[in-house]
C-alpha cells in the first residue's frame, strides 16, 4: 500500500511523463552523468596503473644454460687475483 505522501509525489512524475514523446527515448542528463563518471573512473584508473607500472623494474636474467649466463671467474665480484679499484 502507498502512503498518502508517496502518492502525492508519484502524481506529479505522472504528469511530467506525459508530456514527453512516448515514441523518442533518450538516455537523458542522468545517462550522460554516469557516462561521465565512469569514463572519468577509468582515465583516473589508467593513470595510476601507468604510475605503478613505471615503478617496475625488471630485468630478466640469462638461462643458465646460455653462453650469457656463465661469467669467466676473473670478472665476478672477489675473484681472486682481481685488482681493487681506487
Amino acid at each position: 500500500m502507498m502512503s498518502a505522501t508517496s502518492t502525492l509525489a508519484l502524481t506529479h512524475f505522472v504528469t511530467l511523463a506525459d508530456s514527453f514523446d512516448k515514441d523518442k527515448v533518450t538516455p537523458g542528463v542522468l545517462g550522460f552523468i554516469v557516462f561521465a563518471v565512469i569514463g572519468g573512473a577509468v582515465w583516473l584508473l589508467m593513470k595510476s596503473m601507468n604510475k605503478q607500472m613505471k615503478k617496475v623494474d625488471f630485468e630478466e636474467t640469462p638461462a643458465p644454460d646460455s653462453p650469457e649466463g656463465t661469467k669467466p671467474a676473473a670478472t665476478a665480484k672477489g675473484a681472486k687475483g682481481a685488482q681493487p679499484t681506487g
